[in-house]
C-alpha cells in the first residue's frame, strides 16, 4: 500500500532539520536500561489491562458511530490515567457509513438462509437473481462483457493462512476491486467468499470501493462455510440468491486521532511515534484489530514514562482514527505534521492482532547511516525471540502516509498465522489474545521505542515529495 516517493532538493532537507552526519549509535546505558525495560514489561499487566478496559467498556466502535465517540472520551482518559504528560485530540473527518440489518437466502428447490455480512461502503437493497461463480478475481475480469447481466456474481477465492499474511493481498483485492468488475459485467449484485482463513460460520466484513462512474449494487460477503455451500448448490445446477442489505453512507463523522505523549529530556521537539488505532469493525470488539495495538503503544508509553530520567526525545503515542475505511487518521496525522516530518525520529504501528513478534528492522530514505542503531536495538529484541531481518518490512498503515513524506518506520513482524481466523469478523474478542504473547509486544515496543529516543544521532527521516500511498 506504498509507492515510491521522490526525495527533494537535499538543501531543502538541511534547512528542515539536522543533516546526516555520523553512523547513529546507542549509548552502552542506554543499551543496559532498554535490557531492563525488556524484562520488566515481560511482568506487566498494562497491555492487557488497556485491551481489556477498551474492549469492555466501549465494544465496537465503527468510525463516525456512538460507540467511536465514546472510544475516543476513553481513549483521553486513559492517557491520563497512565501518566503521559500531555494528552490532546487531532480532528479527522470521513464519510459516514452504517450497516443496519442484512440477510441471504437461497430460493427456489434448495432454499435455505445464508450467513452474510455486508461489505463497508456497500449500498442498501434487495437483489434476487442466478448466481455466476468465479473461482477468483481473473477469472471476472476475464467474464465477457454483459455476461453477467441481471445476475449475481461470486468470486470463490480461498485465502491461504501465512504467518506475514500475504494472500491478504488477494483476498483484499476481491473485496476492493471485484464490486466494480461485477458492475462493468452487469452484475446486480456481489458476493464473496469472506477474505479470511478461519472455518467458522463468521463473515469478514471490511470497506470496498466502487470505480467512479459506475452505480453501487449490494455487495457482501459469505462465510467460509456458507462460500462451501453455496459452491455446492451451483455444482448441482442453477441456483438463485435473494440478498437483502440495509446500510449505507450517511454524511459526513468527525472523529480524532488521540495522541499522548511522554515529554524528552533534552530534545523534547524529536518525537518517536508509535500507535494502533481507535475504531473497529462493527461485528466484533475489536480486540485483535486493533485495541491490541492500542494497548501494546499504550503500555510501551507508560513503562517508559516510569523511568527515573525521560529519554532524550519524546515518546508520542497515537489512537489513529478510522483506519478501517480508508487510512483517515494516519494520513491526517501525516498533513497535520507534514512540516515536521524531519523531527519523527521512527514510526511504526501495531496493527496485525497481538501475535509474536518475531522479527526486526527499519527503513528511511537514507537508511545506511543507521544501521549499526538497528542492530543494536535488534540485538537487546533477541532474547525475545526477534531476529534482525534487514531490507525486510515497511511502515504500518497508519504510518505509511507519514513514511511517504519521507518518515522514518520501524517494522516488529508479528505472528498473523491466526490473524485472518478473526479479521473483521463477530469473532474478533479479548479471548483470542494470548496475554504471554502481548506482553512479549509491549516488551518489543518498549524497547525499540525507548531506544530510538535514545539514538545519538537521526534514522534517517527526511522531507519528502511524495503522492498519497494506496489503501
Amino acid at each position: 500500500m506504498r509507492r515510491r516517493v521522490l526525495a527533494i532538493a537535499s538543501t531543502l532537507a538541511l534547512l528542515a532539520g539536522p543533516a546526516f552526519a555520523a553512523p547513529t549509535t546507542l549509548p552502552p546505558a542506554s543499551l543496559a536500561t532498554a535490557a531492563q525495560l525488556r524484562e520488566q514489561a515481560l511482568k506487566d499487566d498494562t497491555g492487557w489491562k488497556v485491551v481489556e478496559s477498551l474492549t469492555t467498556e466501549i465494544g465496537p466502535r465503527i468510525a463516525g458511530g456512538e460507540a467511536d465517540a465514546r472510544a475516543v472520551a476513553w481513549a483521553v482518559a486513559k492517557f491520563k490515567a497512565l501518566g503521559f504528560d500531555k494528552v490532546w485530540t487531532e480532528p479527522v473527518t470521513f464519510p459516514k457509513w452504517e450497516r443496519r440489518s442484512e440477510h441471504a437466502e437461497v430460493t427456489g428447490k434448495h432454499a435455505q438462509p445464508l450467513t452474510i455480512t455486508a461489505l463497508g461502503g456497500s449500498p442498501g437493497g434487495t437483489v434476487e437473481a442466478e448466481v455466476v461463480r468465479f473461482a477468483d478475481l481473473a477469472a471476472l475480469q476475464a467474464a465477457p462483457a454483459g455476461s453477467l447481466t441481471g445476475k449475481i456474481a461470486f468470486v470463490d477465492y480461498q485465502m491461504t493462512a501465512y504467518r506475514d499474511g500475504r494472500d491478504y493481498g488477494n483476498g483484499g483485492a476481491v473485496r476492493s476491486k471485484g464490486p466494480s468488475e461485477a458492475i462493468r459485467k452487469g452484475a446486480i449484485g456481489f458476493v464473496m467468499r469472506s477474505a479470511g482463513t478461519d472455518s467458522h460460520r463468521v463473515p469478514h466484513t471490511g470497506i470496498t470501493r466502487f470505480d467512479d462512474g459506475l452505480t453501487p449494487v449490494p455487495a457482501a460477503a459469505l462465510s467460509v462455510p456458507d462460500a462451501n455451500q453455496l459452491a455446492r448448490l451451483l455444482a448441482l445446477g442453477p441456483t438463485t440468491l435473494k440478498v437483502s442489505l440495509d446500510c449505507g453512507w450517511d454524511g459526513k463523522a468527525t472523529s480524532y486521532n488521540v495522541i499522548g505523549e511522554i515529554t524528552g529530556r533534552s530534545l523534547p521537539k524529536e518525537v518517536v511515534v508509535i500507535g494502533g488505532h481507535l475504531d473497529s469493525w462493527d461485528l466484533g470488539t475489536g480486540a485483535v484489530d486493533d485495541g491490541a495495538g492500542v494497548g501494546i503503544t499504550m503500555a510501551a508509553g507508560h513503562l517508559i514514562g516510569q523511568l527515573k530520567q525521560a529519554p532524550k526525545r519524546t515518546i508520542r503515542v497515537v489512537a489513529f482514527a478510522n483506519e478501517e475505511q480508508g487510512l483517515y487518521g494516519g494520513k491526517a496525522y501525516a498533513e497535520a505534521h507534514a512540516k515536521d516530518v524531519v523531527r519523527h525520529q521512527l514510526a511504526a504501528e501495531s496493527d496485525f492482532g497481538a501475535g509474536r513478534i518475531y522479527a526486526f528492522n527499519t527503513g528511511s530514505p537514507n537508511p545506511a547511516d543507521s544501521r549499526e542503531a538497528t542492530r543494536q536495538i535488534a540485538e537487546v529484541l533477541k532474547p525475545l525471540g526477534i531476529e534482525y531481518a534487514p531490507d525486510k518490512g515497511g511502515p504500518g498503515p497508519d504510518v505509511g502516509p507519514l513514511a511517504a513524506k519521507g518518515g522514518a518506520w520501524a517494522w516488529l513482524a508479528q505472528d498473523g498465522s491466526d490473524y485472518f481466523h478473526l479479521h473483521h469478523t463477530a469473532d474478533d474478542t479479548l479471548d483470542k489474545i494470548d496475554p504471554a504473547a502481548l506482553a512479549q509486544n509491549v516488551a518489543a515496543y518498549t524497547v525499540f521505542a525507548y531506544l530510538a529516543a535514545e539514538a545519538d544521532g537521526s534514522f534517517g527521516s527526511e522531507a519528502k515529495a511524495t503522492t498519497p500511498p494506496n489503501e
